[in-house]
């Protein structure tokens, strides 16, 4: 199992694949931040991975 996340170029916080794949779309968590975050924002190599193996990253 790998450990995918993002970092919100504006403000550093780490968010990982599943809340992205499960959104898609989404704004930054962080607090304050407006940044808007998306799944495709993953590496292509991060997504496929996610994606070939989704039941090993369920909370």
């Amino acid at each position: 199992m790998r450990i995918i996340t993002h970092t919100c170029s504006a403000c550093g916080t780490v968010v990982a694949a599943n809340e992205l794949e499960d959104n898609r779309v989404m704004k930054c968590p962080g607090l304050g931040c407006q940044e808007v975050l998306r799944f495709d924002d993953l590496s292509e190599d991060a997504r496929e991975h996610f994606l070939d193996h989704r039941d090993r990253y369920q909370i």
